[in-house]
Order: C-alpha cells, then sequence, then structure tokens
C-alpha cells in the first residue's frame, strides 16, 4: 500500500511538478480484478479503488494498519462509478448501480466486491477513516441523495453537489463524502476555492472523456501550483492547500474528508480576486 506523507505549506512552495505528482496523486491504480490503496497521514485517510471483472475481491487487511482486520477500528465510504455491482458486507449483499453509495461502518469483518457483468464492470472508489464509534451500514442511492446546484453557465463551474456522508444523510463517525458533476459547458470545480484548516480532503476524478485532461490546483491561495490529473486519478489535499479543478472537458469528481468535524460548510473561502 502506497503511504503518502504529510507535508508542510512552506516546503510545499519548492516543489517541481514531479515532485507534487509524487507526494499527492495516487493514479493508475484502477486495475482489473484488484483492490488497490494508498495510505495518507492527513487524518489517516485511506484512499482505495476495487475494480472487479472477471472475479469477486475481498478487502485486505494491511500489515501496516496493525489491525485483525481492515475496518476493526475504521470505517468507510463506497461510490460505484462505473457498471452495476454487488458489495457483501458479512454476508448481506448491496446491489450498487452507478454513483450510488454505500456506507460500512467500523466492526464489518469481510467486505466483498464483485460486478454483475465482466463486459461493463463496475469500479468502486473508497475511503476510510479511523473510526472510534459504530453507526450502521447504510445504502443511499444517488437518485435518493441530497442535491445541490450551484454556479452559473456564464462562469463555466455549473454544478450539481449530491451530498451523501454528512450531517444530514448517511450517519458517520468523522467520514464526509459524496459527488460533483458538471453540467455540459462547464469545466471549473470548486470555484471560488477555499480551504478548511480542520479537515483533510481527497479528489477522484471520473467521466473524463479519453484524450481530456483535468488542470488541478493546489497550495496556498497566494501562491498556487497545479498538476494534470486522468481519469481515474485521486489527489489528496492537505488543510492549508485549496483544491480546485478546470478539465478540457466536462467530467465529475468525488470528495471526501476527515478531521475533526462534519460540517460541510466548515470552510474558509478564498475571493478568486486573491488567488496567485
Amino acid at each position: 500500500m502506497k503511504v503518502l506523507h504529510s507535508v508542510h505549506p512552506d516546503d510545499f512552495k519548492t516543489y517541481q511538478t514531479a515532485l507534487i505528482r509524487e507526494r499527492f496523486l495516487i493514479d493508475k491504480q484502477v486495475q482489473p480484478d484488484q483492490i488497490n490503496c494508498a495510505y495518507t497521514h492527513y487524518d489517516r485517510m485511506i484512499v482505495g479503488f476495487a475494480n472487479p471483472v472477471n472475479h469477486q475481491l475481498e478487502l485486505p487487511n494491511y500489515p501496516n494498519l496493525r489491525a485483525e482486520y481492515f475496518l476493526e477500528r475504521r470505517e468507510i465510504g463506497i461510490i460505484n462509478v462505473a457498471g452495476d455491482g454487488i458489495v457483501t458486507v458479512d454476508s448481506v449483499k448491496y446491489n450498487l448501480k452507478k454513483l450510488d453509495c454505500l456506507y460500512i461502518g467500523k466492526g464489518t469483518k469481510r467486505v466483498t466486491f464483485e460486478s454483475k457483468d465482466a463486459m461493463t464492470p463496475a469500479v468502486f472508489y473508497m475511503l476510510s477513516a479511523p473510526a472510534h464509534a459504530v453507526y450502521p451500514t447504510t445504502l443511499l442511492t444517488h437518485s435518493d441523495a441530497v442535491k445541490v446546484t450551484l454556479g452559473s453557465a456564464s462562469t463555466a463551474n455549473h454544478r450539481t453537489i449530491n451530498k451523501y456522508i454528512h450531517l444530514e444523510g448517511i450517519k458517520s463517525c468523522q467520514l464526509v463524502m459524496g459527488l460533483t458533476i458538471l453540467h455540459d459547458g462547464s469545466v471549473w470545480n470548486t470555484m471560488p476555492s477555499h480551504v478548511h484548516d480542520r479537515r483533510m480532503e481527497a479528489y477522484f476524478y471520473f467521466d473524463v472523456p479519453q484524450g481530456q485532461k483535468i488542470f488541478h490546483y493546489m497550495g496556498e491561495g497566494n501562491e498556487t501550483r497545479h498538476i494534470t490529473m486522468d481519469n481515474y486519478d485521486a489527489v489528496v489535499s492537505p488543510p492549508w492547500s485549496i483544491h480546485s479543478g478546470s478539465g478540457t472537458a466536462s467530467y465529475s469528481f468525488i470528495w471526501g474528508m476527515a478531521g475533526e468535524n462534519l460540517d460541510y460548510t466548515d470552510m474558509d473561502p478564498i475571493a478568486i480576486t486573491d488567488l496567485r
């Protein structure tokens, strides 16, 4: 399991593109019939990917967790971004269509993933954070998720936010998770930018058309950097960093956080005119 260590904002100012990618980018992890995970020291978040095609896959226990099983002291949120799939949680099966979300609480011993059709396999994106309380396993479909539409076509950021795991949705210990869908013709996400000092965040970009790119912006608001990203790439954002992106075409992305609170609006905005 890849491990990402914390970075001080002053050190980040000296990073070139290759080092930014090495320290924050999680790419090329969606592979057929594999589960791949990365451990980040930002709030001990684990970013994971499961792509069952011909075989059922079981969530493994990694040695560096020092646990008897993956979710012994953790919770996990799972969103399917491709074909219909099944997640089995301690013998209970849950059907996940594209954009459906499943939350699994701490203490669950066995989690498996499979696709309903190998020709159109599921791709499951996972975020896992430490948990000190038990919350029930809950499935929330995309159609039932709380939706908020923001932005406008005139500023190229017309988007619909789907909230899954949050204070008014699926209850969790410290995980917050949802996804944003850009409307046709819009390319900017999370603009104006913001930071939230009490929480880290991870972005996962999907439905990026072939041959197109995402420009993901990081760093403190007064000194930004960027990297380019492809379909099914994820990136970790420290609490001191903005996390905004623009694409060469419309796309979708999953956002997820862990930290001190579950307040979705706990953020410190940065005016567009103050960005450097």
